[in-house]
């Protein structure tokens, strides 16, 4: 619905169990976590120290290094406070972009920050140059069913104009989360079974490009990018400046929860895999198994349509021990499913993808056995439309996926290290339940083989694209796509 990003206090979202989908920050994506970043392949390319001198002096917005006073960095998550920029550009245009581009290429690292939730905190690249699109956070609705949207905003802001207009732009629900990154990873959200992926709705994208170009892409103008844009991940080929959207009317809705004890997580994730396989597109839902002793779980989500024949859907699954089952019109969802305040959460995550249902739900479940509390599989039911484009449609690979898993874990910042051993051991052991796929939004700076899990097939003509529009690799980090 509105935002996305399932993430734990993440609000309300565990308490509801409707949380879907979503995006990171505006990351980035190279070669694998351990390998070098690729030298430079033209001599075009300067050396030397950013002149961030000259740099201030061309910005409208505002330069402020980590000396300065007033200086601050911080992403969503704590856990990444570490990566300090040497600069962060608080820009306010395309030509702000483009300046900044220019005036670090081969000299330090440069990436952009929308929402800051990049789970690898990619958004801030260490001694180099955050380009801080907050200031870009325009949302304007076009006549007929469009909407322009500037890449700094955030996916809360969106909702409140488009509801406003009686439309929608089928996103995550975390409000904090940037346009910006949810797109560029593809964006699951909790109507992504009846209206598509958010990446579907593109119709355009501005970006700065590695050499400070100006370019707008769209089926018709640079289409090869245009799909990259869409799947490929946020940080790679070049910084977008700014959105164009379709939208659909907003709907009303009926939201539901259902909780079931410690002991009944297995059978009630069982029974949701078959029930999702066969539900109509208008039923969104999933399921939240959470750790302990012995692991519980919610089941959640959302109809387009009346009470009465969610209810008939609802009566399927397993008798919950709590149901709530409510009428809301798509305002009304949209703050149901952002819950309370935003606040920073401290905390590790990694994802992987189901294609077809676990023969064994009980062995999911029982990778949260022990684990504590806090600890979280959180599957988001993909197919209806999703599946409707070819895998090779756009960037984004898990067309025919019936869910995607979010595993997450709060920790403090001190114990991050050892949280990231849990929720390997977690994750490897969910993959050889359903393979090695993952999710790109959910980016995972130890994923295994990470390329080929974010991109499967579409991974070589990812490095194609990148190739052509960043060969001298600017736009470079420790997962960022590249030959």
């Amino acid at each position: 619905m509105a935002c996305h990003h399932d993430q734990v206090d993440r609000r309300r979202f565990l308490k509801v169990a409707g949380l879907a989908g979503a995006g990171a920050a505006l990351a980035a994506c190279t070669s694998s976590p351990t390998s070098p970043v690729p030298p430079p392949s033209s001599s075009s390319v300067p050396s030397g120290p950013p002149d961030w001198t000259a740099l201030r002096s061309r910005l409208s917005g505002r330069l402020v290094l980590a000396g300065d006073d007033g200086f601050a960095y911080q992403g969503f998550n704590p856990v990444w406070d570490a990566r300090k920029p040497a600069a962060v550009a608080k820009v306010t245009s395309a030509a702000d972009v483009q300046a900044c581009v220019e005036a670090v290429r081969g000299r330090a690292a440069v990436a952009a920050r929308s929402g800051g939730h990049s789970y690898a905190g990619y958004s801030s690249p260490p001694g180099g140059l955050q380009v801080d699109l907050r200031g870009m956070a325009g949302i304007e609705v076009l006549p007929g069913d469009q909407v322009r949207i500037g890449s700094g905003a955030a996916l809360g802001d969106v909702s409140r104009t488009l509801v406003a207009s009686g439309r929608c732009l089928p996103t995550g629900t975390c409000p904090s989360v940037g346009i910006a990154g949810l797109t560029l990873g593809g964006g699951i959200g909790v109507l992504s079974r009846k209206y598509g992926l958010t990446c579907d709705h593109l119709v355009s994208a501005t970006v700065v490009t590695a050499s400070g170009e100006l370019v707008t892409t769209s089926a018709q103008q640079e289409p090869d990018l245009f799909w990259a844009l869409r799947g490929g991940g946020g940080g790679n080929f070049g910084i977008v400046t700014e959105f164009v959207f379709s939208t659909v009317p907003a709907p009303d809705v009926t939201v539901f929860s259902l909780s079931y004890p410690a002991g009944a997580a297995a059978d009630a994730l069982g029974a949701w895999q078959a029930w999702i396989a066969k539900a109509p597109n208008e039923l969104w839902s999933n399921v939240v198994v959470r750790g302990g002793a012995q692991p519980s779980c919610r089941i959640g989500g959302c109809f387009v349509g009346p009470t009465g024949a969610l209810t008939s859907l609802v009566n399927q699954l397993p008798a919950p021990a709590q149901r709530f089952v409510q009428a809301q019109t798509y305002a009304e969802a949209t703050q149901y499913f952002a819950g309370g305040p935003i606040t920073r959460e401290s905390a590790v995550a990694s994802s992987r993808v189901v294609g077809e249902p676990i023969s064994d739900p009980a062995k999911a479940v029982d990778l949260l056995a022990g684990q504590s509390e806090e600890t979280y599989l959180m599957f988001d039911g993909l197919r209806g439309a999703v599946a409707d484009a070819a895998p090779d449609a756009t960037a984004f690979p898990h067309r025919k996926a019936l869910a995607n898993v979010q595993i997450y874990l709060k920790t403090p910042p001190e114990a991050a290290e050892q949280a990231r051993g849990t929720l390997a051991t977690i994750r490897d052991g969910l993959g050889a339940l359903v393979g090695d796929a993952g999710y790109v939004n959910y980016i995972d700076p130890q994923m295994p083989r990470w390329a080929q899990a974010y991109y499967g097939g579409n991974l070589a003509r990812l490095q194609d694209v990148a190739a052509e529009y960043d060969p001298d690799h600017v736009f470079t980090f420790a997962q960022a796509v590249s030959r």
